[in-house]
């Protein structure tokens, strides 16, 4: 299965090492080594449509850097393996440019957009609660502010990189 194309923010440099640090913590306790560089999605579609590409390039810089607030844990998937997020807010300008973004993507049929930054990826439904509780004891309690300094579209297929926001832009 390819995976999808996508519309992301990414971390400061120092916060995308704070959590690669917890992916590590989680790790060396036996859960399921986390690989995927730390994200936002804005929006993803096996297809994307240009013209959500280019409106996030228009609306994109005019939000970022955007700071968003961890408020729980969520979990994601009804299936056999599951998706442990920390479920995050941010503000209304953030939230418009991703609601405009998404809108323009035929394949993003959500009503609302749900800010999360992924922490275990193919957590087997078995292992979720004591995933949960062993992210929560290898997380810093002030990690609680997160910054995306830049915005980006990726085509994992390709592996081709557009940066739309930020300092490499």
């Amino acid at each position: 299965m390819v995976s999808p194309q996508n519309i992301l923010l990414y971390l400061s440099a120092e916060q995308e090492q704070q959590v690669r640090e917890i992916f590590d913590a989680l790790a060396s306790r036996g859960f399921p080594r986390q690989n995927q560089t730390p994200h936002i999605t804005i929006t993803f579609s096996h297809n994307m449509a240009p013209a959500a590409v280019e409106s996030a390039a228009q609306v994109l810089p005019g939000v970022i850097p955007a700071d968003f607030q961890r408020v729980g844990t969520a979990i994601f998937s009804t299936r056999r393996k599951q998706t442990v997020a920390w479920l995050l807010e941010t503000g209304q300008l953030m939230r418009q440019a991703a609601w405009q973004i998404s809108a323009l993507n035929p394949d993003d049929h959500r009503s609302d957009w749900i800010p999360h930054l992924t922490m275990g990826l193919r957590i087997p439904r078995a292992m979720v609660p004591d995933y949960i509780a062993a992210l929560d004891e290898v997380t810093p309690r002030h990690f609680k502010a997160l910054l995306a300094d830049r915005a980006g579209f990726w085509k994992p297929a390709t592996r081709q990189y557009r940066a739309l926001a930020g300092p490499q832009q």
